[in-house]
C-alpha cells in the first residue's frame, strides 16, 4: 500500500450515510478511511456496527482505519480484522487486556491500534509500544465530530514520539478531533504522522481539501 509521510485518513463520520459509496469515491486520494463505530455505551453516541462495517469494505476504494469506541473491545474487536480491515484500533479503557487484544489483531492480519482518551495517562503504555503498529491520541472527547481541537494534548503526543524514537519503531502516531489545516501543523510538529479529519474533509471538496491538510501536515513534520 503506496502510503505517505503523512497519512490523511478523512473520517466518514462527517460523510452522507445515505450515499456511502459516492462519498468513499470522493476521498479515493486519502490514504485509508477512518470508520468509527460507535456503541452508545463507550461514547454517549450510536454510529454503525459489523454489516454496515462490512460494506464499507466491500465497496471502499482505500483501506478500512477502524475507530472503535465500544465497551468490551476485547470481545468484539477481532471481528473487525476478520472482515478485512487493514487496521483495527481499540480505546485502551475498553480492554482488560490491551496486549493479549493487539497481539490476536495481528494474528488475524491486521495492524492493532490503540487508542486514549483525552483524560488518560500515557504511561503505562510507553513501554509497551512494540506490541502496537499505532497509537491514536485522542485530541477531542469521543463521541461526537465537528469539536474543538485539544491542543493540551501535545504533550502526550510527544511522550509517544520520543519513545517511539527510544525504541526504534514503526508506529503510526494518529490524531483525531479538530483537525484542520489551520490545526494539523501543531500536530505533526508533536510527531503525529496520521491524521483523521473529519469535517475539514467533507465540509467543501474532499480532494482538494485532503491535497490542503497534505501540504500543512508536510510543512511542519519532522
Amino acid at each position: 500500500m503506496g502510503v505517505t509521510a503523512q497519512r490523511i485518513n478523512p473520517s466518514i463520520l462527517s460523510a452522507d450515510f445515505v450515499n456511502l459509496q459516492a462519498e468513499l469515491e470522493a476521498i479515493r486520494t486519502a490514504d485509508l478511511v477512518h470508520v468509527d463505530v460507535m456503541d452508545n455505551h463507550f461514547v454517549p453516541n450510536l454510529t454503525m456496527g459489523p454489516p454496515i462495517v462490512e460494506r464499507i469494505q466491500a465497496v471502499s476504494p482505500i483501506p478500512l482505519d477502524m475507530h472503535l469506541m465500544i465497551s468490551d473491545a476485547d470481545r468484539w474487536a477481532p471481528g473487525y480484522a476478520e472482515m478485512g480491515a487493514f487496521s483495527v484500533t481499540f480505546h485502551v479503557e475498553a480492554s482488560t487486556d490491551p496486549v493479549a487484544l493487539a497481539r490476536k489483531i495481528r494474528d488475524i492480519g491486521a495492524r492493532a491500534g490503540i487508542a486514549l482518551k483525552p483524560g488518560t495517562d500515557p504511561e503505562p503504555y510507553l513501554e509497551l509500544l512494540p506490541e502496537f503498529d499505532q497509537v491514536l491520541v485522542m485530541t477531542v472527547e469521543p463521541g461526537f465530530g465537528g469539536q474543538s481541537f485539544m491542543p493540551d494534548m501535545m504533550p502526550k503526543l510527544r511522550r509517544f514520539a520520543e519513545a517511539r524514537a527510544k525504541h526504534g519503531l514503526d508506529v503510526w502516531l494518529q490524531v483525531d478531533g479538530g483537525i484542520t489545516v489551520d490545526t494539523i501543523g501543531i500536530a505533526a510538529e508533536a510527531g503525529a504522522d496520521t491524521f483523521v479529519a473529519g469535517s475539514a474533509v467533507y465540509g467543501g471538496v474532499p480532494e482538494e481539501r485532503i491535497a490542503d491538510l497534505r501540504v500543512a501536515a508536510a510543512q511542519h513534520a519532522h
